[in-house]
């Protein structure tokens, strides 16, 4: 028996920092929203691509970074409780009879909506995934692209593959935990993540050789060559141990209950091109004035979106969130157009963002 559609105002496909400040122009004018992204976690680029570097371009903010920016973008949409549903892609839009659309992602979640926004950056990230064939049957059991939160390794051999900034806090976070620890903790990657040019931070640099020096955490270099596993039973294995070949092509086997990839995140247009939508280069066409697709009820911001003198800066992406929300809401609400209302006077602003005569009640 299929699950009913899940009906809402407008869904926003994308849950990087134009997304998210899609959701909340769109609560002021008192529409529902649900998000969707391909990710495990809200952020877009701003956490996949640059957690922690400065941030200089944003109105009345000095300085930020890609991870407090999110935060309070989080923070910020909090009043208009909107609905995440990550880790799935939406597949296909369907316009109905009645003019709404039909939405189905990868997970098999329906919604009926109003109106879509696709604030899906440079496309959906998608992990890059290792090349090794003989990898690909532990996909989920024993072969993860994304740390569980909830997840306990204790007892476990755990090999942490990759040198990205997001590969180095996971072992170290595995390596540092004392609750439940894993049996070993290993950091692979295929050269030096110590040299000069790779770009590490100092302070991981140093906490990882102090959980060295420890004896609770170990790095090789080398490459993954080859697997070795065990018959659990008719129709299950185990993934036992990894074969790596370093730099002169010696192989040393890694003892593995758990490999957690990270070799990073490349952006895919992916089921967009099919919406039957107007795209240029890889991006979606849109009307300037209302960030309006060649689909009527289909709106696109930020940087998958494009115009006559497009700029694809986070505050340009921001402004159109605006254009967008009231364009949208002439749809939602075809009976009462929306009045153009400041947060700083008026008492609806005031209602909808859960605030009394400015301030947080």
């Amino acid at each position: 028996m299929s699950t009913p559609a899940i009906e809402v105002d407008a869904l926003v496909i994308g849950g990087g920092p134009v997304g998210l400040f899609q959701i909340f122009e769109l609560g002021l004018l008192g529409m529902t929203a649900h998000l969707v992204d391909a990710l495990p976690h809200a952020g877009g680029q701003c956490i996949e691509l640059y957690p922690d570097k400065p941030i200089y371009g944003i109105p009345a903010v000095l300085e930020t970074t890609g991870r407090r920016l999110i935060d309070t973008l989080l923070k910020q949409v909090q009043p208009f409780k909107p609905q995440f549903h990550l880790s799935q892609q939406v597949d296909t839009i369907e316009m109905q009879a009645d003019g709404r659309f039909l939405v189905r992602t990868s997970k098999n979640t329906t919604f009926m909506v109003k109106v879509v926004v696709v604030a899906a950056g440079l496309g959906a990230f998608v992990a890059k995934k290792v090349t090794l064939s003989s990898l690909v049957p532990y996909m989920d059991t024993q072969l993860f692209y994304h740390l569980n939160p909830n997840a306990n390794f204790a007892g476990d051999d755990v090999v942490v593959l990759g040198g990205e900034d997001v590969a180095l806090r996971t072992a170290i976070s595995l390596a540092s935990n004392v609750k439940s620890p894993p049996k070993s903790v290993t950091l692979l990657h295929r050269r030096d993540i110590f040299t000069q040019d790779h770009a590490v931070k100092n302070e991981d640099v140093a906490t990882i050789q102090q959980l060295v020096a420890a004896g609770k955490l170990r790095i090789r270099i080398g490459q993954v060559v080859d697997i070795m596993d065990e018959v659990i039973d008719d129709s299950n294995r185990h993934l036992t141990h990894l074969q790596v070949s370093d730099i002169e092509g010696h192989i040393e086997l890694l003892p593995v209950d758990i490999l957690l990839v990270y070799l990073g995140i490349s952006p895919k247009l992916g089921p967009v091109s099919n919406w039957g939508l107007d795209i240029e280069r890889h991006q979606i066409k849109v009307n300037p004035a209302t960030s309006e697709t060649s689909q009527t009820g289909i709106f696109a911001v930020g940087d998958i979106s494009t115009y006559p003198g497009k700029k694809k800066l986070i505050h340009c992406g921001f402004h159109e969130c605006t254009m967008t929300a009231f364009a949208a809401a002439a749809i939602v609400f075809p009976d009462t157009p929306p009045l153009l209302q400041y947060t700083t006077t008026s008492t609806l602003m005031h209602k909808r963002l859960g605030v009394e005569h400015g301030v947080k009640a």
